[in-house]
């Protein structure tokens, strides 16, 4: 018995696809019985079967409408293949994370989500043995489906309530605040009928101060807005919420709970750069000299801060799993995307989650004792570009990469090259890079003010246009 998998599903950093159209049930059941045989190969026993212990895979689901179906294929591809399932149900991506971090008898976990996408896709995030799972990982589920080379097995299939537990935890990231500070704060609660919601009403039932939520309730077809707080349209709701109840600030959620937005309380929205800014300070009282990871995406006035803070910026690859794998090498205990991923190894698992990061920020405020609208507001105003995308063609893409890093080493320019090219000029800088999950180029850059964006922008058209492109419209994600 052999699968193929639609040749647009399986990407760099997750498994992704449309319902009914390149992702459905046999998918999700190939996609089980490749990660079980690959993760009784790695702990080397047969799967319980043999005398050994059995190996346990955590599975949760977030509340698209396709979830439930592809949960139960994919529960039966890894039972299939010997492996136990561990279901944890409707949550967050982090809940999921945190099953599988916390559990001593767990060894992998997925989690079926479509992140931010439209309603009518979904997909597959997975740790294997407590890292990442991506790239050459995700092609050998090709490999192995094509070959029809899985292990045969009888896995069983047990639910596990882990939400209190969880919240529990997350709660843990307000040790040694005064409660008499936390009871002052009126915050806003935006989870965009995602599946962060039921877990923010336990989080925010327990927390101290008064906490205003907007749309709980799961709801996959997203009937207020998207499920993307890195897009500014999307904040409108939180925005209001703000103003209207003179809030201290907002906070908000993608689709699945791992990445954040916010804004403070006169409606200014706080990017994942100027959070980090924010997480920096904090850290770097109890951590000093720390090394803080940001991506390439981020505002030079983020790395300036973390060193004049005393710690050791480090830019990296745009990524969440390139992200996580970087911390794990250099023991960074923070690290963040301009994309809302927050990833806390300080006194948490480093992963990114929302919800830890929602409550980081509480508590970073608390210990700096200035609120999240002063923080923001002493932050140096930048004039920036949203992060652009433009489709090209896939097969052009790196290589139109290659021959702006080219032309940029002749000219003698200022050049970090480590993910695509980030020009450093005196007017600011400009980065040009290819995604790894779709066929666009991404653009963003910054400057001081508004005329010297304009000559930023006009260099990465420049360099477009010497390789026959020029930036079409906007590409989605």
């Amino acid at each position: 018995m052999t699968h193929q998998f639609h040749s647009t599903v399986l990407r760099e950093y997750d498994i992704r696809g449309i319902i009914g159209e390149t992702l459905g049930p046999d998918d999700a059941r190939a996609i089980g019985r490749g990660f079980a045989t690959l993760l009784r190969q790695a702990i080397g026993d047969g799967g319980g079967e043999n005398g050994g212990a059995p190996v346990k895979v955590a599975v949760g689901y977030d509340g698209r409408i396709s979830s439930p179906l592809l949960e139960h294929a994919l529960v039966e591809g890894l039972n299939a293949s010997g492996v136990d399932a561990v279901r944890i149900g409707l949550g967050p991506t982090p809940m999921l994370y945190y099953a599988e971090a916390s559990a001593d008898d767990v060894q992998g976990g997925i989690q079926i989500t479509g992140s931010h996408n439209p309603a009518n896709y979904n997909g597959f995030k997975m740790v294997f043995q407590g890292r990442p799972f991506f790239g050459a990982d995700i092609q050998e589920l090709g490999r192995l489906a094509r070959e029809g080379a899985w292990a045969d097995g009888n896995g069983t299939s047990e639910r596990r309530d882990v939400q209190e537990a969880y919240v529990t935890r997350l709660l843990t990231g307000l040790d040694g605040i005064d409660p008499a500070a936390l009871a002052k704060l009126r915050i806003g609660w935006d989870s965009g009928n995602g599946a962060a919601g039921p877990v923010l009403e336990d989080l925010t039932a327990r927390l101290p101060g008064e906490h205003f939520l907007l749309f709980t309730e799961v709801d996959g077809n997203f009937p207020n807005h998207h499920p993307d707080p890195t897009e500014e349209k999307n904040l409108a709701d939180l925005r209001t919420l703000v103003a209207e109840k003179g809030l201290d600030f907002g906070i908000a959620f993608d689709g699945d709970g791992d990445r954040i937005g916010a804004i403070d309380g006169e409606g200014r929205i706080v990017w994942g750069d100027q959070l980090l800014m924010i997480y920096a300070e904090d850290l770097l009282r109890q951590e000093p000299g720390a090394t803080i990871i940001a991506d390439v995406k981020a505002s030079r006035a983020l790395f300036e801060r973390v060193a004049e803070l005393g710690g050791k910026p480090l830019m990296w690859k745009t990524g969440h799993s390139l992200i996580k794998s970087k911390m794990k090498e250099t023991g960074a205990p923070l690290a963040g995307e301009m994309s809302g991923h927050v990833f806390f190894a300080h006194q948490y698992y480093g992963y990114d989650d929302a919800l830890y990061a929602a409550i980081r920020l509480i508590a970073a405020s608390a210990r700096l004792g200035r609120s999240v609208t002063e923080l923001r507001g002493a932050m140096k105003p930048m004039v920036n570009t949203p992060e652009l995308r433009f489709q090209v063609d896939e097969s052009r893409k790196f290589a139109v990469i290659d021959e702006v890093k080219e032309r940029l080493a002749k000219a003698g320019a200022e050049v970090d090259a480590t993910d695509g090219v980030r020009v450093n000029t005196p007017d600011g800088w400009w980065l040009l890079r290819a995604s790894n999950t779709q066929d666009v180029l991404v653009a963003r850059a910054e400057s001081g003010d508004e005329a010297g964006l304009d000559r930023l922008m006009a260099q990465i058209d420049e360099q477009l246009a010497e390789s026959g492109l020029k930036r079409g419209p906007q590409a989605g994600h």
